[in-house]
């Protein structure tokens, strides 16, 4: 059964050794991130790792910026394969990511036989 869940907000718990960051090679303890794939029913978790909040000026370049502006985002640092004893849970996805949402990735998971009953329920709801 899974720890965690798809979407949910998580920081690592160690530091994470990486060749993927343009940053150096270590992603430091308490970095958060967003849990994007799941394997093997919770074995490992993707993650994408967030970084500084940043913005493009005008000249289309990425650069320092705060939650202030507009035009602001959180940058990805790396995207990494983890494991449930390198994450633990800062937020669930049912608090940040709307229900259409949650639905639209369970619904990804499911067989083809699923998907039907799910149609047929939803289709006596409506």
């Amino acid at each position: 059964m899974n720890q965690f869940n798809l979407f949910d907000t998580v920081k690592l718990t160690q530091d994470i050794k990486t060749d993927k960051t343009d940053k150096g090679d270590v992603i430091s303890k308490n970095t958060t991130g967003a849990i994007v794939e799941i394997y093997n029913e919770g074995e490992a978790y993707e993650v994408e790792l967030f970084g500084s909040w940043v913005e493009y000026s005008s000249l289309g370049d990425v650069i320092p910026s705060n939650t202030k502006s507009s035009h602001a985002f959180v940058e990805t640092i790396a995207v990494e394969t983890l494991y449930p004893q390198q994450i633990a849970l800062v937020t669930p996805a049912s608090q940040t990511v709307g229900i259409r949402a949650q639905l639209l990735a369970i619904l990804d998971e499911l067989s083809e036989d699923k998907l039907n009953q799910v149609r047929d329920f939803a289709e006596t709801l409506r």
